[in-house]
């Protein structure tokens, strides 16, 4: 790996959930176990609706978070559409190439971005969204807790 990726897993940004967001996506599955949560906050610039701030939760590998933190700075000014034509290979571009078997990171980071734009466009998403921990609750009597 690429000291910007080493650099990006041993100091993300902008992680964690994010309270009052406008929008909120998800991609994986938790039976793969590779999962993304991204929160978004819009603001107005000048008549111009941009991304103001981007936070994210990762339950996968570490080059899942470093993409997600990457993802997250470059889409900050951005209007909803300039964000949905970045591609995996967009958000990721700026670590470097990733290996073959981790191009997957970039593609659930993007897909979390759309989903996020797609689902937040039409109305905002209430400040008490589920965290992605409980996308990864087992059905039955036993409870995962995170500490």
């Amino acid at each position: 790996m690429s000291n910007t990726i080493d650099e990006a897993i041993r100091d993300p940004k902008n992680l964690g959930e994010m309270t009052g967001a406008d929008a909120v996506g998800t991609a994986g599955s938790g039976d793969c176990g590779d999962m993304l949560r991204m929160w978004i906050k819009f603001r107005d610039e000048g008549g111009r609706r941009v991304i103001d701030r981007a936070t994210f939760q990762s339950f996968g590998c570490q080059t899942a978070i470093a993409v997600a933190s990457m993802a997250t700075e470059l889409i900050k000014g951005k209007t909803p559409q300039e964000a949905m034509e970045m591609s995996g290979e967009d958000l990721s571009a700026p670590l470097g190439p990733l290996p073959p078997m981790k191009i997957h990171c970039a593609q659930l980071v993007e897909g979390a971005l759309k989903n996020a734009l797609t689902g937040g466009e039409a109305a905002p998403v209430a400040p008490s969204a589920p965290v992605l921990a409980d996308s990864l609750q087992p059905k039955g009597s036993v409870k995962i807790t995170f500490r």
